[in-house]
């Protein structure tokens, strides 16, 4: 009899398990809630537009490229990834200068000398100290698990010489004097779910991790990468199952034996769950042996922030506009203390709009222009009504766009909606409606952090962002190769 594994949930976290556990030689099935794979990575398809829901960055390519060596394939057959230029373009709206962010080593330098001359060697200094990071951060802790205290203590002399202790902020601020060129070298832990100001400088491997490999864009977006790991998974014989919610998790004694769907228990030797662990303890353990994570403790948690994404299409080219653009507010420390801190809604935001039409001018019909546009907002926790106050928003920040980057954008809409935190909460099961689960702070990461191997029950595992490493793509695909590392020593 072959091993069974069950797969709850079909992010790039839970796909990337599903894969790894069949190469492993488990038979494997995969059940998704919603009526496409991906989760927050699927698809909405309106008047011609094709709008990725959720990431856009793909930053470590050969994690995608494993998964389709493990049964002796070629991803660029699937799927084909180009690298964007410029990785990303900061606009300030305070002063509306521009910083255009670059594969370019020397644009890049050039580019900072037009903020401050001196924090080209600056700069420099933050990547060399990225790329040590980097080494240890990435390469030697991000693939191993972390449910063994005495590793983790272990680790402790490492992490203070690399400086962790510090937030990503005050580590760029120590090489980076001008404070715009400061922010744009912070911000990246805001699309991983975490503040700047208080995220572990660990976080700061981003840097090297971009130069290392590059920023890439997937040809069809990124709905095009699901599609091609479904493709993969059906050949591969994996059994797909959408439509299909787990409403419980199914224990004899301290052993998780197998999931609810509709009523219907399915039975498998190893219950993997790419769902936030949060909302998993919560709602879906109901078991009185449930006692690391007990709701007490669970509320008493930091969570991310949720996430206010418009998507719309335009019936006018905005040919100027970058692949990614980085749109400042004018303020930083600020906002981020409102949004993450006192948990309120400012009257100001700073913003991620992407614009694949950029680079793929199949996301849109012909002459018209694809976008999202992202604002970090407080999670649930804080009782926003957004069913009567998302259409508000969503005016404010179109506006913003319009009186600054975007002319005539809404007089050229041709389609416009938005998702809003209670989205989240009601489509990903993502509890506070967080766009990322806890947040990625010192004392919720590694050891800290939901662990890969579930502490309270055996055969209960966890992939995605709420587990080690973390959010983000490079992260969560990460945790399904902590999970076989697991598998593979026990």
């Amino acid at each position: 009899m072959k091993k069974t594994a069950v797969v709850v949930g079909s992010g790039f976290g839970g796909i990337s398990a599903a894969l790894r556990l069949k190469a492993m030689g488990y038979e494997v099935s995969i059940y998704e809630k919603l009526d496409q794979l991906g989760g927050r990575a699927r698809v909405f398809k309106k008047s011609g537009f094709t709008f990725d829901a959720g990431p856009t960055v793909i930053t470590a390519p050969f994690l995608f490229n494993e998964l389709f060596q493990l049964f002796g394939k070629d991803r660029s057959k699937y799927v084909k990834f180009v690298e964007v230029e410029p990785w990303y373009r900061f606009y300030f709206s305070s002063n509306k200068k521009t910083f255009d962010y670059s594969s370019c080593l020397k644009k890049t330098e050039k580019e900072i000398s037009k903020f401050n001359n001196k924090d080209v060697i600056g700069y420099r200094r933050l990547l060399n100290f990225s790329e040590k990071i980097f080494n240890i951060g990435f390469n030697k802790l991000s693939f191993v698990p972390f449910h063994d205290f005495f590793f983790m203590l272990k680790q402790i002399p490492t992490l203070i010489t690399l400086k962790s202790y510090l937030s990503v902020f005050q580590l760029v601020s120590k090489f980076i004097k001008n404070e715009q060129i400061r922010q744009a070298f912070s911000i990246q832990p805001l699309l991983l779910g975490g503040n700047p100001i208080e995220t572990t400088s660990i976080y700061n491997l981003i840097h090297f991790l971009e130069r290392k490999w590059g920023v890439h864009y997937a040809m069809g977006g990124t709905g095009k990468i699901i599609k091609g790991f479904e493709k993969l998974m059906k050949e591969e014989n994996i059994k797909i199952f959408k439509n299909s919610e787990v409403t419980n998790i199914v224990f004899d004694k301290n052993v998780a034996v197998g999931i609810k769907v509709k009523k219907r228990k399915i039975s498998a030797d190893k219950i993997i769950l790419n769902t936030d662990p949060a909302f998993t303890y919560k709602y879906l353990i109901n078991t009185k042996l449930n006692k690391k994570w007990n709701k007490k403790k669970i509320e008493k948690m930091d969570f991310s922030m949720g996430l206010f994404v418009i998507y719309f299409g335009t019936k006018k080219k905005y040919s100027k506009i970058a692949h990614h653009t980085i749109w400042m507010g004018k303020r930083y420390e600020g906002l981020l203390k409102d949004i993450f801190n006192k948990q309120i809604l400012a009257e100001d935001f700073s913003l991620y709009l992407h614009r694949p039409t950029a680079t793929d001018k199949a996301m849109a019909p012909k002459n018209c222009d694809c976008f999202y546009v992202l604002s970090p907002v407080p999670n649930l926790k804080n009782n926003i009504d957004w069913k009567n106050y998302g259409k508000i928003y969503q005016e404010k920040i179109l506006i913003a766009l319009e009186k600054s980057i975007l002319p005539e954008l809404r007089k050229n809409l041709i389609t416009c909606f938005h998702m809003s935190p209670s989205d989240f909460k009601k489509d990903y099961n993502s509890l506070y409606g967080t766009g990322f689960s806890i947040s990625p702070i010192f004392r919720q990461s590694a050891w800290f952090r939901f662990h890969n191997k579930s502490e309270n029950f055996k055969n209960l595992y966890f992939v995605g962002a709420g587990c080690h490493p973390g959010a983000g793509v490079p992260g969560v695909m990460s945790s399904a190769k902590v999970l076989e590392n697991i598998l593979k020593n026990e």
